[in-house]
């Protein structure tokens, strides 16, 4: 079993390079990067006969990892590896190969997405003067709680960096109008050396400062 877990699109296709030709029949690959399906599918066109890629994208940040509590998306045949995926968190199957990137996408735009609505309510509360807690307390009751407790969490670590390539691949692939709006927000929070590195929660002050 070889297991991959990298940034960008570009970073998995220059591992498969180096090792795509070594790998001998019977091996699995677990590629659990987000980079999408049309990059897993490009992948496994690349792997040689009895070489099975599985397509395994978390759901998690460091915490999770630290804790074994990721929430893996795997999709394709992952019945030989599923009790190795289970040593990192609980193994969601999604389907054909390819399907556990696409949802991995789906659930990144929303919590994405999520982040930059509740960082502009909060903009919009600060311009009314409204005071802090009492719009996040707000917030945080309504239908956005998840999204509220993820744009002020800590302790954990999803960089503005990654952010602008997840909501890129989404947008690339249909139209998202809104999303086009979420992605400027992060671009803009990772053009700043302060914050690109840095977990979306903190362009959620640069949003509000806008």
């Amino acid at each position: 079993v070889v297991i991959t877990m990298l940034a960008t699109p570009d970073a998995v296709s220059e591992v498969a390079d180096a090792i795509a030709p070594e790998l001998r029949p019977g091996t699995y690959w677990a590629e659990m990067s987000t980079i999408g399906p049309d990059a897993v599918r490009q992948l496994a066109a690349r792997l040689g006969d009895g070489v099975t890629l599985v397509d395994a994208p978390v759901m998690g940040s460091t915490d999770k990892a630290e804790a074994g509590e990721l929430g893996i998306l795997a999709g394709g045949d992952a019945d030989r590896i599923e009790g190795v995926l289970a040593h990192l968190g609980t193994v969601t199957r999604t389907g054909a190969p390819g399907s556990g990137a696409a949802l991995k996408l789906v659930v990144n735009t929303a919590v994405i997405g999520g982040v930059g609505l509740v960082a502009e309510a909060m903009a919009l509360a600060d311009a009314l003067g409204l005071p802090e807690d009492v719009a996040k307390g707000a917030l945080a009751a309504g239908p956005l709680g998840g999204a509220v407790a993820r744009a002020f969490a800590q302790g954990v670590h999803f960089g503005s960096d990654l952010a602008v390539k997840d909501i890129a691949l989404a947008t690339e692939t249909t139209e998202l109008p809104a999303m086009e709006a979420v992605l400027g927000h992060f671009k803009q929070a990772a053009a700043d050396p302060s914050l690109v590195h840095e977990d979306i929660a903190r362009a959620v002050t640069r949003i509000r400062e806008r």
